[in-house]
């Protein structure tokens, strides 16, 4: 799918190559006993949606107003520190970002074309209205 096998693929002709990806390592919770302690296997990627040079225009201007509630300053960060391996995590956060990134490139639906009701469902709405008035005049006083 790409050159780049460190790279994020998001959709044909879109690629985040490992150049625009910046990593960070920590201590994580959770198990794996007493290496918990010594090893940074949690595993936080961020992407700078706003500056890179590899999303066409469009498609930038699409993920910035999809993911305006997850950016800080233009930049996509996403965590993984649920397995026990850096490696494994490393893999879950470039996954979690390729999903985020193809959610919020994805194209808009194409817009809904208006249809007029059909005869026989005006017919099914005015005989209903007509049933529902002979109910409510049921309801009135017997006229003497």
């Amino acid at each position: 799918m790409t050159d780049d096998p460190d790279g994020v693929f998001v959709r044909r002709g879109v690629v985040v190559p490992a150049r625009e990806l910046r990593w960070r390592f920590s201590r994580s919770s959770g198990p794996g006993g007493q290496s918990v302690n010594t090893t940074d296997s949690r595993a936080e990627l961020s992407f700078d949606v706003a500056g890179s040079p590899s999303l066409p225009d469009d498609v930038r201007e699409r993920a910035l107003a999809r993911l305006r509630g997850r950016l800080v300053d233009g930049v996509l960060t996403v965590v993984a520190s649920e397995h026990r391996s850096q490696l494994r995590n490393r893999e879950a956060a470039r996954e979690r970002l390729a999903q985020a990134l193809r959610a919020a490139t994805a194209p808009d639906p194409p817009s809904r074309r208006p249809t007029r009701p059909t005869k026989g469902s005006q017919r099914r709405r005015l005989d209903a209205k007509a049933r529902r008035g002979a109910v409510k005049k049921l309801r009135g006083r017997p006229d003497e």
